[in-house]
């Protein structure tokens, strides 16, 4: 097998360098790799000028993935694993970045940073996100704390809903519905439902959206049973902003939303059918109001969030959290040489126990990019940390980079050495299960270092290095029946390649390779090797279509339903999906169908749980 992939990553790499030499011979231009970036600085600099390789999923690439999920999107890029995307909807979701854990990746929505405190590590829940509301999504990978403040340890990833139309009034319809099965009940019924009405505009400096969105899936059981009984799954989410340019130097929005789902799930130890159920509800208010001024600009983000869940099972429960969220920074660019940030950002996270219990966070923090006119570029910033319960904490970052600009484009090198942390939950200093008031903060450290190729619109490749070092990572300890911070250290480091070509203007390729090895504990459901590959082409102006390629290799699950449990191999998987989209009236009606798994591989991705098999889904995009 090491052979084999020797072979794959030579061929991968002699490919990018081949491909390099055949686009500098085409000076057609496409506009598609014009990518302006801004979740690692703040700032929208243009990606020759930041030290990161920031992942940039377009409103175009959602539109081609109309149906999927948002974890099955982020899941096909470099660094990412996303356990339980290949299954049926409902199932629980671990992120697993540079081959960390979910709770070192942060998600923000907006400009606002979203978990659920209620969680064990106060993750937030992927599952409670429509795509269809989203506008883009950034993926800067590495430690990013002290922008971001907690959690923002592997991962940040940075969603914007859809922008109100220019218009008076515009409207858009999104529905499309498709089979859910697995490899050896292929059934072909259709059993997996999506729907998405919205409607928004602007009314000389007022500016309105509202979306409703539902999601049924059902046909799939939770677990791999002989009986094989079908598990649904129901979301609705609902969105709503307003706002108002109060004068052209000032502007404030207000928004609201709320999701709920509800999953049926079986008993895991054991594997066994069961009638559980599990409900959860959100209600997310804010604002946000910008004022500029002369070189700068002084931001506002807050919200305040409400989580309520229930387990209906055989160790069920409810579950009851508040979260407070205000961030507010000012920003400066002088003479688009220097970009500077100083902010503070404040939390505060409540959970309902036998007492309500709550900590806080407030953390000042200052990050300047420097820009230089002969190819230097510097980002770097610290954060002062104060909690509640445990106290202080420095953190801090330096990432410089150099480009070197040519007649086509760009060669860049760039290095990062970063800290970051992860506050322990309130379930983990005070909940009903072993809870230790005395808690550190995970202290993590990243080193990356890597080089970037570019070729104006055409072409784009990259090889990055990380190296990363978890130290007081809390853990439940089964001799005591507690959580503790852990005396060892976890470390992580791999490669991750990346390419972008557009060899005409109506072909284009995407691929992504990334290794990962973490070693200080078990490091369960992440694979070493990671492949994918798209190829799209357009036939016409109104007909597309993509195939891509997923190669996830070998790893290990722990195997609980054995004593003592037991961790077991689990065999690597190939996935081919198809995508076929045809305009049928420009820029009104969109049609498209896609096949997930078309070769019907059957694989396992978390042990004992169902995974899909050969799905088809058609599917409708209306716009007024």
């Amino acid at each position: 097998m090491n052979k084999n992939y020797l072979r794959l990553c030579a061929t991968f790499l002699v490919g990018n360098v081949l491909a390099a030499q055949e686009v500098q011979q085409d000076s057609t231009e496409v506009n598609q790799l014009q990518e302006v970036v801004v979740t690692d600085s703040r700032f929208a600099l243009k990606r020759e000028n930041s030290g990161k390789t920031v992942i940039k999923i377009t409103s175009e690439e959602l539109e081609r993935n109309q149906g999927k999920t948002i974890s099955q999107i982020i899941n096909t890029k470099s660094g990412i694993e996303i356990n339980g995307s290949r299954g049926r909807n409902g199932v629980i979701l671990g992120n697993y970045v540079r081959g960390g854990r979910g709770r070192q990746v942060l998600v923000i929505i907006d400009g606002v940073q979203v978990s659920d405190p209620s969680s064990f590590s106060s993750e937030y829940d992927l599952r409670l996100l429509s795509t269809a509301n989203i506008e883009s999504i950034e993926i800067i990978k590495g430690a990013a704390s002290t922008l971001y403040g907690t959690n923002a340890a592997t991962a940040v990833i940075n969603i914007t809903s859809k922008k109100p139309s220019k218009a008076g009034i515009a409207a858009n319809f999104q529905s499309s519905m498709g089979t859910n099965q697995t490899s050896e009940e292929q059934r072909n019924t259709i059993a997996d439902f999506s729907n998405n009405a919205a409607i928004n505009g602007t009314l000389k400096k007022f500016t309105y959206s509202a979306n409703f969105s539902n999601t049924y899936t059902n046909g799939i059981s939770a677990v791999i049973t002989p009986e094989n009984e079908e598990d649904s799954f129901s979301r609705i989410n609902t969105n709503v902003r307003l706002g108002y340019q109060i004068t052209n130097a000032l502007d404030i929005s207000v928004f609201g939303n709320h999701s709920k789902t509800e999953f049926e799930f079986d008993e895991s130890f054991g594997f066994l059918d069961a009638d559980y159920v599990f409900n959860t509800e959100q209600n997310r208010f804010g604002f946000s109001t910008n004022f500029k001024y002369g070189p700068g600009s002084i931001h506002a983000n807050g919200a305040y969030s409400t989580y309520d869940s229930e387990s209906i099972s055989a160790f069920g429960g409810t579950f009851e959290s508040h979260n407070y969220v205000a961030d507010i920074y000012n920003k400066i660019n002088f003479n688009n040489a220097f970009y500077t940030i100083v902010g503070l950002n404040y939390i505060k996270n409540e959970i309902v126990l036998d007492e309500e219990k709550n900590f806080t966070i407030t953390d000042p923090y200052a990050n300047v990019v420097y820009v230089s006119d002969f190819g230097l570029n510097v980002n770097a910033g610290a954060r002062l940390n104060n909690h509640s319960e445990y106290g202080s904490n420095f953190i801090y970052n330096i990432n410089p980079s150099y480009t070197i600009k040519t007649d086509s484009g760009y060669a860049k090198i760039l290095g990062s050495y970063a800290t970051s942390y992860i506050t322990p939950s309130l379930n983990q200093l005070f909940g009903n299960f072993g809870p230790n008031p005395d808690l550190l903060p995970e202290d993590d450290r990243t080193i990356e270092g890597g080089l970037e190729y570019s070729i104006t619109n055409k072409f784009r490749t990259s090889v990055l290095y990380f190296n990363r070092k978890e130290e007081n990572f809390v853990f439940f300890d089964n001799t005591t029946f507690g959580f503790l911070n852990a005396e060892n250290t976890i470390d992580a480091k791999g490669v991750e390649v990346e390419l972008q070509w557009i060899p005409v203007d109506d072909l284009r390729f995407d691929a992504n390779y990334t290794f990962t090895e973490r070693q200080g504990d078990n490091a369960i459901r992440i694979p070493k090797h990671k492949l994918n590959v798209l190829a799209a082409y357009s036939f016409s102006k109104r007909t597309n279509a993509s195939v891509a390629y997923a190669y996830t290799g070998e790893r290990s699950d722990t195997d609980f339903s054995v004593f003592p449990s037991v961790d077991v191999p689990l065999e690597a998987f190939s996935l081919v999906d198809l995508y076929v989209g045809h305009e049928l009236l420009p820029k009104k009606l969109k049609l498209f169908f896609n096949v997930d798994n078309l070769l019907n591989e059957d694989f396992q991705e978390t042990l004992g749980f169902s995974t899909r098999g050969r799905n088809y889904r058609i599917g409708m995009n209306l716009n007024f």
